[in-house]
């Protein structure tokens, strides 16, 4: 029914830009496929999907960009990178356990920090969707939105987030620990050195958490009539999908 509803969306929208303004009306397809005339216009079509998404990527960065909004959450916890596992396998059995544990909050701190800068970056991103965005949305898949997002904004939230999450990372001695963390390691007999960019790696994962959480949140606006949180949102994914 969710899928029918944004195909639904969709013809309306189509119809609308493919007909020059000078043709006569034509006799809208809709009746044919569902029996009735939408009332929708083009643009109601249109706010609403952009209302959809401004209110699902505000919950999202809410969400994460609070005390503990990583930390706290098992599916986008920054955890010890896979490259640097060995090392804090090593550190554990020598006893330097809660220095890991510290390290591991210290990113996850960082990510909380960075995360709300997404929030005009996003919107950004709304206002600068065409038609043909519009489009590929409504016959995308669940998160269709959200890959759209992923493509316009990636490299700006990279450009945003680094800077603050390398501040963070000072602040609460971060980058200490690591490099005393590295240290201690290679202290140990026959301990193989390693590297990492550190802020790259929380910059990563946190702009990973945060996508997983836009993406959840268009699941909601499509498919559960309960997020449909103001009138024109009702009334466009209501009368969309029938609920």
């Amino acid at each position: 029914m969710v899928r029918r509803g944004f195909i639904y969306s969709l013809i309306v929208l189509m119809t609308v830009v493919s007909v020059p303004a000078q043709t006569k009306k034509k006799t809208n397809p809709l009746e044919k496929i569902f029996g009735t005339q939408s009332s929708l216009s083009d643009e109601k079509i249109v706010l609403g999907l952009k209302e959809a998404l401004q209110i699902g990527t505000g919950n999202a960065v809410t969400g994460v960009g609070r005390m503990d909004g990583y930390f706290k959450d098992a599916i986008i916890k920054i955890l010890m990178p896979k490259k640097l596992q060995t090392i804090e396998k090593g550190l554990r059995m020598v006893g330097y356990g809660p220095k890991v544990d510290e390290f591991v909050l210290s990113m996850n701190r960082a990510a909380e920090k960075a995360a709300p800068q997404a929030k005009s970056i996003f919107i950004g991103a709304i206002k600068e969707m065409t038609f043909d965005d519009a489009r590929k949305i409504l016959t995308g898949g669940d998160t269709a939105a959200t890959t759209f997002f992923k493509e316009k904004t990636t490299d700006k939230l990279s450009t945003a987030f680094r800077p603050i999450v390398s501040k963070a990372m000072d602040e609460v001695g971060a980058t200490k620990q690591y490099k005393d963390l590295i240290g201690r390691y290679q202290a140990i007999p026959f301990a193989k050195s390693q590297a990492l960019d550190i802020d790259d790696y929380v910059t990563g994962k946190a702009i990973d958490g945060l996508f997983y959480y836009v993406g959840e949140e268009e699941k909601k606006i499509r498919k559960n009539p309960a997020a449909r949180v103001t009138q024109i949102l009702k009334d466009v994914f209501g009368k969309a999908t029938g609920r």
